[in-house]
């Protein structure tokens, strides 16, 4: 199962040459950009490992792609995603965000219907992948 997350997750995966396209596009809104990384890809696990530091006053997307490339070296069996924060409004919030790596095998998700009281049914998300202890997940 392929997960989607992100500017452009519904599209194939974005070529090194578009990713720089992306980054210069974010260069010239003014915006900061950051790589984090994960093996959990749960649609509520917003919070990511940062790789190195927020990249706030890089102008050149080679540097960027530096990043991104040490990242996937590093962590070449994690799902990587790129952001970009615009901070005009006086806060960084996330104006752009789209994965630049995801491992050879996506093991996807189920979803679990609960049954309560009074005929209720809920519903949860669980996340094959964290079966596995964490490291060890891909």
């Amino acid at each position: 199962m392929r997960v989607t997350q992100g500017t452009f997750s519904f599209l194939p995966d974005l070529t090194n040459d578009q990713i720089r396209k992306q980054i210069q596009y974010a260069i010239n809104k003014g915006w900061a950009l950051s790589v984090e990384y994960t093996d959990d890809p749960h649609p509520r696990n917003s919070y990511w490992e940062m790789w190195g530091l927020p990249l706030f006053d890089v102008k050149d997307p080679a540097a960027i792609m530096f990043e991104v490339e040490a990242c996937r070296k590093e962590k070449s069996n994690y799902y990587i995603k790129l952001l970009a924060f615009d901070s005009t409004k006086g806060v960084e919030s996330t104006a752009m965000s789209f994965m630049v790596n995801r491992p050879a095998h996506e093991p996807g998700f189920v979803l679990r219907r609960i049954e309560s009281n009074d005929r209720v049914q809920r519903y949860q998300i669980h996340s094959y992948a964290t079966e596995k202890p964490e490291g060890e997940r891909y």
